[in-house]
């Protein structure tokens, strides 16, 4: 250790509290890039354990290839493990509904598949021998065809033929009966019967332009002893020999430098589910989502701490300016004055860094406790969210914090290295002021007195140092305001998409019949935990209306200037039980038997969404300008718009409206297309509904429960729907577990935001007190030659009182409009992005922020002024260092 070495522990041991609180600030800093690092590392773990149990750990998969090819892959030096599929054939799905996919494909597992590959189970169980068969639920859903557990299948297994080629799952249907290309045949080969023993979920591997649904089985070691190695040219039919190969890799990062060398001219198929979190994927979205927010909140952290040091060793170069002068006169060179506060800056690190990572280490494991089981509700249910401590990522944070002091160190640094000599050890660079710069007005002077006068005086002679301590404020309520900007815009979205529904459980169908749909209805309301049902129907219709019907507000936002237009609106009409219209007709105060029977009036509700973009403003109004309307309706939902063509008379109906400003259920889901900007819909009971039924109309028929378990019942409806054998296209809702992820999504960012918030804040506090308490320190001697000429210590207080005062409002004026600035920023980044937020002006967090300043100052001031006031008066004056 040299002797600028000692001179600088010596300045630090002076200066104690100035250094403690840059040590905390370091560890601030350090425990916040810490916990970014790990959670990010953390995260991602997660995710790959979660793609892992629930996509399978292999990385790679080739198809439709030979015995001698999956051998030299299983003795590959790269490879961990493989597991063999043998490929056993196409057979033609019967009464199948999906064009595309007009096989069943039947794929025999050997024992390393079913532990390679997972196979979520809906019903029934693995099978065990050749002769059982795994059917997926997707046949039933997608292709309209229902197999039960217990099922017996007849299949006649054979090969789908391109000319002389044979053709597999990574071949689409469609693409090869495109003109210009061969048409493919269907050649059986053999007659086989499985028998039923499970039903599960779409296997993963199965890419979604396949053209076959995949059953599995398990494969025919018999067939596979007599099978030798086949040749793969075009014309091979030699089925039992055709296997796709699962292959896990030593090192994923190096599946693209595999398969280059040895795919050939074999298909193959990458696990992304799994690849994509482990950067190796085409798919880089969710890595450079977290990397990119990762990034954002590094950058945050990194202005913040280099405020912080900045500040800090600025103020103690202030304090050795005359050292520094006096070392230099006898000889000092610039490199090692420069290296005594670069030391000074890793004596810092040194104490800060360890103690940081630690703490950051136990706060990102307490936060991960804490939201574990929330991640389930919308990550990976079958692995939990825990503290995952990389090596790696505490060296890069410690890295990247000693980065940070030493850059925060070096400015301040390179600027005391380069003043001359003389004005250091003079310390006349320290103030320069011009004739009449501190001059005050006798208009302040009469309304602050002599304490206010000395105070504005102050505050303009020492502008460098006071301009620190606004900015230092100022940031502080930037962070403060912004962080419950993006909060404030955080809990309206958890208000308007995470709401209460009707329902927990939906079924719905687009092609059931109504007796079919009865008979489900009766059985699935059995299922134990619930305790409500319903039932109800969608169909699309149009609506043509006169324009003059239309409120004003609506006819000039959609560009309708003729009154006396007929236009024409899209519009749903829902179908519900007759007992529940009924008990809406009461609740509205409506009469009965005007909106039941044949004849009745319809009800309807009719709002548009308003645009803020091209109307100025938000919110819904109503689309109409009275209370009822008349109109001719037809079935199919045509765009808004001029009336053009006369509809049939057979399909038009006339009808009468009533609006009303709710409807009594939730409607079933649409899909995202079907989505129009304004709702226009009537509720009829279910006894109109014949009237309506139109091929054009695109009913969709649907059942609605409220249950005590959602996901319990859910499951226990799968089941039953089965075993019911619904031969068409259906959807089965868990709605709770998606408003469930939505408020677990929500909660995360919650936690996560001001946690963040929070840190950031210490650290901004921290910077405050830092910078004022030692200008403080700094001024003592001025302070002392006050309270010598006869300064009363209410006068001198007051005094203070004034400084703190004059500190606040600037900060105000400065961080104020920024913070609103942010805040709109912040409103119409969320509003770009989709969220259904308006803006809220914040003003309570401006507020608390404003409050929090003159607190944080005023509590800094009694802590710097109290140390003051029991130092000795001659000594303080006797004090050379400002």
């Amino acid at each position: 250790m040299n002797i600028f070495h000692k001179v600088t522990l010596q300045s630090m041991k002076k200066s104690r509290t100035r250094t403690i609180v840059t040590v905390i600030g370091v560890i601030l800093s350090a425990a916040m890039i810490t916990a970014v690092t790990t959670f990010s590392v953390s995260l991602l773990n997660y995710m790959i354990k979660g793609a892992t149990v629930k996509y399978g750990g292999w990385h790679v998969e080739f198809l439709d290839v030979d015995s001698s090819f999956a051998e030299a892959r299983a003795r590959d030096a790269g490879v961990a493990g493989t597991a063999i599929s043998e490929n056993i054939g196409y057979a033609e799905l019967k009464g199948g509904k999906n064009p595309n996919k007009p096989y069943l494909f039947i794929a025999g597992f050997s024992k390393e598949a079913f532990d390679t590959v997972p196979i979520e189970l809906v019903s029934g169980r693995l099978p065990e021998n050749s002769g059982e068969i795994l059917v997926p639920a997707h046949v039933a859903a997608n292709g309209g065809v229902t197999y039960a557990v217990g099922d017996t299948l007849s299949l006649a297994i054979g090969s789908r033929m391109a000319g002389e080629g044979r053709l597999g799952q990574h071949d689409p249907f469609p693409a090869r009966n495109e003109p210009g290309k061969e048409n493919e045949t269907f050649v059986p080969q053999e007659e086989r019967t499985y028998t039923v023993v499970g039903i599960c979920e779409r296997p993963a591997f199965e890419e979604f332009t396949a053209p076959g649904y995949t059953l599995i089985t398990t494969e025919d070691t018999a067939a596979g002893q007599t099978a030798g190695p086949t040749d793969q040219t075009a014309g091979s039919t030699d089925q039992t020999a055709s296997l796709s190969i699962f292959v896990t890799l030593k090192n994923p990062g190096k599946v693209q430098a595999y398969i280059e060398r040895t795919a050939g001219q074999s298909a193959y198929v990458l696990n992304d589910n799994v690849l994509r979190f482990l950067g190796v994927s085409s798919d880089h979205l969710f890595n450079m989502l977290l990397y990119s927010v990762g990034g954002i909140l590094m950058a945050l952290i990194m202005t913040g701490s280099i405020f912080l040091i900045y500040n800090s060793f600025t103020i103690s170069l202030n304090e050795r300016t005359r050292q520094f002068g006096i070392l230099a006169s006898v000889g000092a060179t610039a490199g090692q004055l420069r290296n005594s506060v670069l030391f000074e800056g890793l004596c810092i690190g040194a104490a800060g860094i360890p103690i940081g990572i630690l703490v950051g280490l136990g706060s990102i494991g307490l936060v991960i406790s804490f939201v574990a089981e929330k991640f389930k509700n919308f990550g990976y249910s079958a692995v939990s969210l825990s503290l995952t401590v990389s090596g790696t990522a505490i060296a890069g944070a410690a890295v990247i914090s000693l980065v940070t002091i030493l850059f925060a160190a070096y400015i301040p640094a390179r600027k005391a290295a380069a003043r001359p000599v003389m004005e250091s050890i003079r310390q006349t660079n320290e103030i320069k002021i011009e004739s009449g710069a501190v001059r005050t007005s006798k208009l302040t002077q009469r309304l602050c007195g002599l304490e206010g006068t000395l105070a504005l005086k102050n505050f303009k002679r020492n502008k460098k140092r006071c301009r620190s301590i606004v900015l230092s404020l100022s940031l502080s309520v930037v962070l403060f305001v912004s962080a419950n900007a993006f909060g404030s815009c955080l809990n309206q979205g958890a208000k308007r998409s995470v709401v209460n529904t009707d329902f927990d459980i939906c079924f719905s169908s687009p092609k059931i019949d109504e007796n079919e749909l009865f008979r489900l209805y009766g059985r699935l309301k059995t299922a134990e935990g619930i305790k409500k049902s319903s039932y109800q129907a969608l169909m699309s219709y149009s609506c043509a209306v006169r324009a003059g019907d239309l409120s004003d507000e609506y006819r000039k936002y959609m560009g309708y200037e003729n009154p006396d237009e007929t236009v024409t609106l899209p519009m749903d009409i829902q179908f519900i039980e007759d007992r529940e219209f009924r008990n809406f007709i009461e609740s509205q105060g409506l009469s009965p038997e005007e909106y039941t029977g044949q004849n009745a009036k319809m009800i309807a509700v009719a709002k548009q969404k308003l645009d803020e973009t091209k109307s100025g403003r938000s919110g819904l109004v109503n689309m109409f300008v009275g209370d009822s309307v008349s109109g001719s309706v037809t079935p199919g939902a045509e765009p808004p718009g001029e009336v053009k063509g006369n509809p049939s008379a057979d399909k038009e109906k006339q009808i009468s409206i009533t609006f009303v400003d709710t409807i009594p259920l939730d409607t079933l889901p649409k899909n995202s297309s079907d989505v129009k900007p304004f709702i226009f819909m009537i509720v009829a009971p279910w006894q109109l509904r014949e009237q309506f039924v139109s091929p054009d109309a695109g009913e969709i028929m649907g059942l609605t429960f409220l249950a005590d378990k959602p996901s319990q019942v859910t499951a226990e409806m799968s089941e039953m729907i089965q075993e019911a054998g619904i031969g068409t296209d259906y959807t089965l809702y868990n709605v709770n577990r998606m408003f469930e992820e939505n408020r677990s999504i929500l909660f995360v960012i919650h936690v996560f935001t001001y946690v963040f918030v929070m840190m950031i804040s210490l650290i901004a506090a921290a910077n405050v007190f830092n910078t004022i308490s030692t200008n403080i320190k700094l001024r003592r001697r001025e302070l002392a030659m006050l309270r010598s000429i006869g300064m009363s210590d209410r006068d001198f207080n007051k005094m203070m009182n004034f400084e703190c005062a004059f500190y606040g409002m600037r900060t105000l004026l400065f961080g104020l409009p920024a913070a609103g600035i942010c805040s709109w920023l912040i409103y119409c980044g969320m509003a770009a992005g989709g969220a259904d937020v308006s803006f809220v002006f914040p003003w309570a967090s401006m507020a608390v922020s404003a409050f929090s300043v003159f607190f944080i100052v005023f509590i800094t001031m009694v802590f710097a002024v109290g140390k003051l006031k029991k130092e000795n008066i001659i000594d303080a004056l006797r004090d050379d260092m400002a």
